[in-house]
């Protein structure tokens, strides 16, 4: 880890807990961060899989002072666009990319090949740690979290919406699904803490229903 202290980052940003905690814990490291990138879904007008807007996730970057790059994608060029990227963040001086995987272990491997093939570090400030120790540490951190999106093949609708917290998180595990939503139980927003100069304030609007999966349609109040 101190072969990376004091090098210039980028995050792979989802929006949700994971990628946060990754980012508080790369910053607290020593790195400086650069710039976040998030893949956007240009069918859907979101990002890709966790479902945030636009506007959502830059102003949540501007309260995080570290500026936003939305990747607009189809799913196709995905893989394409996203090592665009890096080269775009490497060209600009960024030497290792964040990411807020834990353990699966095709997630790690597909990021890590991207980074190989553009000349870019990565670092899984995460790698192999117990879940529930993530998850706690998150709240323990201060950050403030809503579940957005609820897989109800796998998790009961009724954490659709709830705050992340160990009460959370425990009530989650009772139910046999993952702690930490690894698997894609559930996608976080988060929307306060230690890396924000405020809180992003929104609105919960309609529920939004693909398959087998729920979600929150998350408004900023200054856009109602």
């Amino acid at each position: 880890m101190n072969e990376l202290h004091g090098k210039k980052f980028i995050a792979s940003y989802s929006g949700g807990k994971d990628s946060m905690l990754a980012i508080n814990r790369a910053i607290n490291a020593g790195l400086e961060p650069m710039g976040l990138i998030t893949m956007y879904n240009t069918d859907a007008r979101r990002s890709w899989f966790h479902g945030m807007n636009e506007s959502l996730l830059k102003k949540a970057s501007d309260l995080m002072a570290i500026p936003l790059t939305l990747i607009r994608t189809t799913g196709p060029q995905y893989q394409e666009r996203f090592e665009e990227a890096l080269l775009d963040a490497k060209g600009m001086g960024a030497q290792v990319c964040v990411f807020g995987d834990i353990d699966i272990e095709g997630h790690i491997e597909w990021c890590t090949e991207r980074c190989e093939k553009t000349g870019m570090k990565p670092y899984f400030p995460l790698l192999k740690e117990d879940r529930k120790k993530v998850v706690y540490e998150f709240a323990d951190a201060g950050f403030s979290a809503i579940i957005k999106i609820v897989d109800v093949s796998r998790l009961p609708e009724r954490f659709l919406g709830q705050i992340i917290s160990r009460e959370t998180a425990d009530e989650i595990e009772k139910t046999g699904a993952d702690i930490c939503g690894e698997n894609g139980e559930y996608h976080t927003f988060v929307y306060d803490g230690p890396l924000f100069s405020g809180r992003v304030d929104f609105q919960v609007g309609e529920i939004l229903s693909l398959d087998n999966y729920l979600g929150l349609d998350l408004v900023l109040l200054d856009q109602i």
